[in-house]
């Protein structure tokens, strides 16, 4: 019983069997060979059957022309109709002609009554007024007699298949009297024949045009879905290596296999460089978390082998201690701050912030904690300006910027903030004139954790994650951040956010506080200890301001 249970569980990959599976051309070709044939298939169906109908009218006139014949032919004789005198009327004669030398001959079917009984497919029967057999064209079953007053001619089955019958009175020239019925039966041969060798050529031609659709679409499939197959080797390499520089050929077809290669080709880039990123972040992290426990670690083992009885010992290991956990809590806060700025799109969809108000606010900050730095706002707006953004990021974004041009300010203490606009956005310039950021390292500041100096970087404070929270937040909220360095020369970080007209915002607005209202909430702010430190209390102007450098 066991056995059997564990049969019926054993799945197609477990027993190393393939299921059956039918290839994409295979479905296309078959596809396109199927539709080929009904399309073909009902349009010479719909031919088919007007050609039919054609013939059949065809045919239903000759037995009509048969009719008008032969009650023409009998019409005239002025006493009911015997046998002998519609056989002298209707058999065919032989009729003398002379050539030229006068000699004679004999040429049949020399009038139109013995054309007409000469067709092979119809049978003519003529009966008298009571309804007797007085003549029947061929040695043929006679059908059924049926009186008629007037032509009439029917489909209906003979007893050679599906024919025509048409049935006349004969009615004499003078006294329009009834003398006699004519009926003609057609079983409609030619038409039956041709109908069959019509049905042979259109399910040969149906079949040919079907052969050839199903070729010619699976050479085009072929053609089609050759990039499917470097897409497919592509991502089995991939999935072995993850780090493989196997990309799919670029093709220049502008279709959507086109934009699959390109998509995938940036998905790939995009992973990679998420492996590389994620691999940095845990090293540097590791790196960063390792040195404050170490430092901590070896003062709380010096205390406890002998230092707890030196004050000064004591003491110093207790500041040191608390500086690096400070260092780790700074950390901690800016690990959080990038987590949250990725929920951006969730959270603050509907947050509307007045940009000179908080500029201007940031400005005059900085201009207080310090002292020692000019500072100058170049404003070419002069008046208020929405955009879509939280005011707190805004803040923190400014805030960031300015901080990073007051650490890696050298000799001329100045900074430059200039705010500036077109039709569509407002720009936010942030101009220091100290140490200034290579090319290689300038495409790197805003990664997670990089620093361009390390050393000096850690004396001046910092994580390496300021810029990289800056940058997310501003492309959250749909704008862009850039940079122009040199070395030597300084650095300006540009900042650019869409306006939002008045009715916008407006709307904005009122969607937040109904939003508000609903949920009876506030949503979460981004927390930032860029401004403060860690007692909650403001820096001094001597006071250096935590944040991450560039």
């Amino acid at each position: 019983m066991r056995t059997s249970q564990s049969s019926l569980t054993e799945t197609p990959e477990a027993t190393g069997k393939r299921p059956f599976r039918f290839s994409l051309k295979w479905k296309w070709t078959l596809s396109t060979a199927g539709a080929v044939l009904v399309i073909f298939t009902v349009i010479t169906l719909l031919i088919f059957n007007s050609f039919m109908t054609v013939l059949l009218q065809q045919e239903r006139t000759h037995v009509g022309d048969t009719l008008n014949v032969v009650v023409e032919k009998l019409n005239s004789q002025k006493r009911e109709l015997t046998g002998q005198t519609v056989a002298s009327l209707l058999r065919p004669q032989s009729v003398p002609i002379a050539n030229k030398q006068t000699k004679t001959h004999t040429a049949p079917y020399s009038n139109a009554v013995v054309t007409s009984l000469a067709r092979d497919s119809q049978t003519v029967t003529i009966y008298d007024k009571a309804g007797n057999l007085l003549f029947n064209s061929r040695e043929t079953p006679v059908t059924p007699f049926h009186r008629v007053y007037q032509q009439r001619i029917v489909t209906q089955q003979t007893k050679r298949g599906t024919g025509l019958i048409g049935r006349s009175p004969i009615r004499a020239k003078q006294g329009n009297q009834i003398i006699g019925y004519v009926q003609v039966v057609d079983n409609l041969q030619d038409y039956h024949e041709t109908q069959e060798r019509l049905l042979q050529v259109v399910i040969v031609l149906g079949l040919m045009a079907a052969l050839a659709a199903a070729v010619l679409s699976y050479i085009l499939a072929s053609f089609l879905l050759r990039p499917m197959d470097a897409i497919r080797d592509t991502i089995h390499a991939v999935r072995d290596d993850p780090q493989t520089d196997q990309r799919v050929p670029v093709s220049k077809r502008n279709d959507e296999l086109g934009d699959l290669t390109k998509l995938l080709n940036d998905m790939i880039d995009t992973t990679q460089r998420y492996i590389d990123q994620q691999q940095q972040f845990v090293e540097d992290v590791s790196h960063e978390l390792r040195t404050p426990v170490a430092i901590i670690q070896g003062h709380m083992e010096m205390l406890d082998r002998w230092g707890k009885d030196d004050p000064e010992v004591l003491n110093e290991s207790i500041q040191v201690s608390l500086q690096e956990t400070k260092r780790m809590k700074s950390l901690v806060q800016e690990m959080l701050d990038l987590q949250r700025a990725e929920q951006i799109e969730v959270t603050f969809t509907n947050e509307v912030t007045d940009v000179t108000e908080v500029v201007t606010q940031v400005y005059d900050n900085f201009k207080m904690i310090h002292p020692d730095f000019v500072f100058i706002l170049d404003d070419d707006v002069h008046q208020s300006i929405q955009a879509q953004i939280y005011r707190n990021h805004l803040e923190q974004i400014l805030i960031i910027l300015l901080d990073n041009a007051v650490k890696y300010s050298t000799t001329r203490k100045e900074v430059h903030l200039t705010y500036e606009r077109d039709s569509r956005n407002v720009e936010i310039a942030v101009q220091d004139f100290g140490e200034g950021i290579s090319q290689t390292n300038r495409d790197r500041v805003f990664n997670r954790f990089y620093r361009v100096d390390k050393a000096r970087s850690r004396t001046k404070g910092g994580n390496g994650l300021g810029l990289a929270i800056a940058k997310r937040l501003i492309e959250g909220y749909h704008g862009s951040i850039t940079i122009e360095s040199a070395v030597g020369h300084g650095s300006v970080f540009r900042i650019s956010l869409p306006i939002l007209s008045d009715q916008t915002a407006k709307r904005l607005t009122e969607k937040k506080e109904l939003v508000q209202a609903a949920n009876n909430d506030v949503p979460g702010i981004i927390h930032s200890n860029l401004m403060e430190d860690d007692s909650g209390e403001d820096p001094t102007p001597k006071d250096q301001p935590e944040d991450s450098p560039k």
